[in-house]
């Protein structure tokens, strides 16, 4: 039966966390985007599940997990997820994406690996115009 299930692959697809500047304090702070880096394709009813894991000076910890709905995702653009702060950087961030395309629904899971966060592995990310680290 698992042979009969078609699950398509996911490309063009990525999340990116973005130091920027926040316009109210002045300060820089840590964004999670989800990135529509299609040229044609809107992602429909997009949901976002993020937690983070791992070990912190030989401790365990774990975040809660928080569930997003984002709607629908236009090609070429990207869209906040949620702020992130550097403490949880020492973890394992991962985002579970769902989302259809022409009904089909697509799945993939995205994981910033503990201590991968850093000034030394910003990229452009250029649908944003900003410097962070992407994931595709």
């Amino acid at each position: 039966m698992k042979k009969d299930i078609n699950i398509p692959e996911v490309t063009d697809v990525g999340i990116a966390i973005v130091r920027e500047k926040d316009i109210a304090t002045q300060k820089y702070v840590w964004n999670v985007y989800l990135l529509n880096l299609k040229d044609k394709d809107v992602l429909v009813n997009t949901f976002v599940s993020s937690k983070g894991y791992g070990l912190i000076n030989n401790e365990r910890k774990r975040t809660a997990q928080v569930n997003y709905f984002l709607k629908d995702i236009p090609p070429q653009t990207g869209k906040i997820i949620e702020p992130i702060v550097e403490e949880v950087f020492a973890l394992s961030n991962e985002y579970f994406l769902t989302f259809y395309i022409n009904g089909v629904i697509h799945d993939k899971k995205f994981v910033f690996v503990a201590g991968s966060i850093k000034e030394e592995h910003l990229t452009t990310v250029h649908i944003l115009g900003k410097r962070g680290v992407l994931i595709k």
